[in-house]
């Protein structure tokens, strides 16, 4: 008899790979994948992407909730139990994919490449003169476990590196600025910009007109953070007066965006899917199996929420 349940609510195919794990390595629990709860008063544990809006009177007994994706702005708290933990995810597939994306982007407005992209779209051959990495200045907005991952590898390349964040942080051998007194200075000595934040009510449209003036012109911005912290006619405003001068976007609002959206013909807009970072299913279930240890333990989880901050 199987202790308890925990179900999986997201992609199925993924929710395949995770049961293979949950059977290899905690065959005492009962994993199920939506929509096949079993006995929903069994259910202690819920992994899902959008968890079910009745989730207080659907699962009376649940005692934590599991994001199956690195972020948590997709959940309404409101319609949560006031006393549900809430935890992120933090795996290593995560942070890879992460710091490659923004590795790859950082190195692709460093060297002008949309620049030579366009002047093939012209045919025509014209070299211009780089910059050593160690000349050219980026900031990323957001230290948490991905923004101080992206800035550790950044920095391993010679780029003269920075963070902001809301509260202060103490990283080595790393320029940290915080609060807004703290991001005006962080922008000026900003060429390259990554946005790394949380969506939050605070970071909601924070990538506007007034922050974009205080970058230097021809600034470069990476939107790796969620869709709705940008305003979309303040960046083609910028991209137009060449205050920014190429932007390369993984998150929108909404997405996927509307066929006439202007980002998808702009020029100087390198869009993708969403894809910069996504679970690994199978070192994400490893993730959860070694919280549900954790938590048996009375001991702090990975990634819990704090409701307040929103992260």
């Amino acid at each position: 008899m199987h202790e308890f349940c925990f179900v999986y609510k997201s992609d199925p195919v993924r929710g395949r790979q995770w049961a293979e794990v949950f059977h290899e390595q905690a065959p005492h629990i009962d994993f199920r994948i939506w929509p096949d709860i079993g006995d929903p008063e069994r259910v202690r544990f819920l992994a899902a992407w959008t968890p079910p809006d009745d989730i207080a009177t659907r699962f009376p007994n649940l005692e934590v909730l599991f994001s199956s994706g690195a972020g948590v702005d997709q959940f309404d708290f409101n319609a949560l139990p006031a006393d549900l933990p809430v935890v992120r995810m933090v795996e290593p597939g995560i942070v890879c994919g992460m710091v490659e994306y923004v590795t790859h982007a950082v190195l692709d407005l460093h060297r002008d490449m949309p620049q030579y992209r366009r002047q093939q779209q012209r045919a025509e051959w014209q070299p211009r003169q780089a910059r050593l990495a160690a000349d050219r200045r980026v900031g990323v907005l957001g230290l948490g476990s991905l923004g101080q991952a992206v800035l550790a590898q950044l920095k391993s390349m010679n780029f003269d590196c920075a963070g902001w964040s809301r509260s202060q942080h103490h990283i080595d051998g790393m320029q940290c600025y915080a609060g807004s007194e703290d991001l005006a200075g962080f922008l000026a000595r900003t060429e390259i910009l990554i946005c790394l934040l949380p969506l939050t009510e605070a970071t909601r449209g924070f990538l506007n007109a007034k922050l974009f003036k205080h970058l230097p012109m021809g600034a470069g911005l990476v939107h790796v953070g969620r869709g709705p912290q940008l305003v979309d006619g303040d960046l083609l405003a910028a991209l137009d007066a060449g205050q920014i001068g190429d932007a390369i976007l993984d998150v929108t609002d909404p997405e996927p965006l509307p066929a006439a959206h202007p980002f998808w013909s702009h020029a100087r807009i390198a869009l993708t899917p969403h894809i910069a970072s996504m679970t690994h299913p199978l070192s994400a279930a490893r993730v959860v199996l070694d919280n549900l240890r954790r938590f048996e333990k009375n001991e702090p989880m990975d990634g819990l929420v704090d409701r307040v901050r929103g992260y």
